[in-house]
């Protein structure tokens, strides 16, 4: 499952080619989400932002209208130019973002729904989220005591709960455990604040770190590669 870095990166990458364009086509292989699309008038509007929460990523339109995917396992979003005026067909794409020169296609994603701004701000799984690694907002202090909350769960599981601390998933929390010498199957009781503290700031070093375009995911030194 992408970690939020990879989120992150993808949600740059759509803000740069989709933000303060004019929606000219958008698709699914979903009923649901045509049906919703059409209710919200897509067609037409301006994409204002893309942005990453955690491991969800928010596609804003003007009016308030959300497209809402989390890639799970197998999703992820592609970017290909207007080739000519032919469309590629749909196949698996989830959702499909045409402007006048660039299509955004999300693909085999297990979430992806149109939403108002009303039912995006209430959404019962973004507004679960504990303090995002990489939001402009990161609250320290809350992502520790989060954490804390989890009291007898063991610290592996307590570090990838989203809802404690989101951005964090099974690579990162491998890497963060073995650069503080904690074991995964320690229990969140059984650790002082030092290292809670310890362990929230090393997550955000790894996954900042690891931001930079042409980058390949590292805990140690940065080069230059593929995602």
């Amino acid at each position: 499952m992408p970690e939020g870095d990879t989120i992150w990166r993808t949600a740059r990458t759509l803000h740069a080619a989709l933000a303060g364009k004019t929606v000219v086509a958008f698709d699914s292989v979903l009923p649901a989400v045509v049906a919703a699309s059409r209710r919200h008038t897509l067609v037409g509007r301006t994409v204002e932002a893309v942005e990453a929460r955690g491991k969800h990523l928010l596609v804003r339109f003007a009016g308030g209208a959300v497209l809402h995917t989390h890639q799970g396992m197998r999703g992820s979003w592609r970017l290909h130019r207007v080739a000519g005026g032919v469309r590629r067909p749909l196949s698996a794409a989830r959702a499909v973002i045409e402007t006048a020169d660039v299509v955004a296609t999300c693909s085999l994603a297990p979430v992806v729904e149109v939403l108002s701004a009303s039912q995006a701000a209430a959404h019962p799984a973004l507004v679960r989220l504990g303090p995002d690694l990489l939001g402009s907002g990161f609250d320290p202090v809350a992502a520790c005591r989060r954490l804390r909350e989890r009291g007898d769960l063991e610290i592996g599981p307590a570090l990838m709960d989203q809802t404690a601390v989101s951005g964090i998933g099974n690579v990162y929390k491998s890497e963060v455990l073995f650069l503080c010498g904690v074991s995964p199957f320690v229990r969140v009781n059984a650790l002082d604040d030092a290292t809670i503290e310890r362990l929230v700031a090393k997550a955000g070093d790894l996954l900042r770190g690891n931001l930079g375009p042409g980058l390949r995911r590292t805990t140690t030194a940065l080069a230059p590669g593929r995602l």
